[in-house]
This record gives C-alpha cells, sequence and structure tokens, in this order.
C-alpha cells in the first residue's frame, strides 16, 4: 500500500502546476481551483488502485477533475461558473488591466453557453495545449469526434457572445466574434 502512494505522489508531482492550474481555470478563482484540485486528489488517491496502466496516469487523473467540476457545477448553490474577481489588484502599475479583464469576460460570457465537458476540452486543448490524439485518449473518442466537438463548442460560445454583444455597436467587438481563435485570446498589451 505505501509503494502505491509513493507512486501515485511521484506520479503527480509531474503533472501538479499543469493540473493545479487547470481546476483554477475551471473554477474560476485561485482559492475555488484549489479546492477542486485537492477533491480531485483525494478522488484519485482513493481509486489509483483501478489504473490499469501507469502509462495512462495524465488522462485518468483529467477525467477526475473533470469528473468532480462537473458535480460541483450540479450542485444548486453553484450558480456561476467564472466570477469576475479584481483583477486589476493584481496587475503591475502602469499595465493597462483592460484587455485581460475584457478576455475574461467574453470567456465568462462564451462559457456561460458551454457544458461542463465542453468546458473542460476548450481549457485542456486551447488553454493548456493538449492535442487532440491526447485529448482523444482522455475521452475515449476518435480524433475526428474530438475535432467535431471542439468545432461545435467554439460556435456555442461565438453565438453566445454574439447575442451578447449584439447591437453594441463596437467595432472591436465584431472581429473578435467574427474570429474563432481571438475568443479564448487576451490581446497582447501594447509597448
Amino acid at each position: 500500500m505505501k509503494q502505491n502512494r509513493d507512486l501515485f505522489w511521484n506520479l503527480v508531482e509531474s503533472e501538479h502546476l499543469r493540473a493545479r492550474a487547470f481546476c483554477r481555470k475551471l473554477m474560476g478563482s485561485r482559492d475555488d481551483g484549489d479546492d477542486l484540485y485537492q477533491d480531485s486528489l483525494v478522488c484519485a488517491l482513493a481509486r489509483f488502485n483501478s489504473l490499469r496502466k501507469i502509462e495512462a496516469f495524465r488522462p485518468w487523473l483529467y477525467r477526475i477533475m473533470i469528473n468532480r467540476f462537473k458535480n460541483h457545477r450540479r450542485r444548486s448553490w453553484w450558480k456561476r461558473f467564472l466570477p469576475l474577481t479584481d483583477e486589476t489588484a493584481d496587475s503591475p502599475v502602469g499595465v493597462n488591466p483592460y484587455p485581460a479583464i475584457a478576455a475574461r469576460r467574453r470567456l465568462e460570457i462564451g462559457f456561460k453557453a458551454l457544458s461542463p465537458d465542453e468546458q473542460a476540452l476548450i481549457m485542456l486543448h486551447e488553454m493548456n495545449g493538449w492535442t487532440i490524439a491526447e485529448l482523444a485518449g482522455m475521452t475515449g473518442k476518435s480524433e475526428g469526434n474530438v475535432r467535431v466537438r471542439l468545432t461545435r463548442a467554439r460556435r456555442k460560445m461565438r453565438e453566445a457572445l454574439i447575442r451578447f454583444f449584439k447591437g453594441s455597436g463596437s467595432e472591436e467587438i465584431e472581429n473578435i466574434l467574427l474570429s474563432e481563435v481571438e475568443i479564448c485570446i487576451a490581446p497582447k498589451p501594447e509597448e
């Protein structure tokens, strides 16, 4: 039993920072993300003996995190996905925080249109750099299916943003909405 725990923590150590960041992004805040991460690790440790192949640890762990996230979303008290926080306090002096805040707001609006599975796919692929093959392995779906699901999720996000910003008269927003990629990206700060 001690050997299994040691092996578990050795495997977690190599993925710790990325997995914790993923949970924080899913939950929309550092504290809630850390709670999700800790909850996921407790669950994963309890189920570690059910892991068939050590090589499958990473997708297995992320699947547990996604399932725990979905459980949090189902609770009736959990009404919001990404609460806007005071991001300006974290911004360095002299840096305009608006682009990052605007990008976060677009994500919040777009993510409300997605299911928890779609949110996780977008997070893992667009923000964590997982390949289509890695996502297919984790979800047990074909690569073609994963591509279709990502495309549909992006479309849902774009449609939600179009509904939200319709008639705003902002040329910048209209240009962003026409692009699949920029929905998830904050513009680079001007130098």
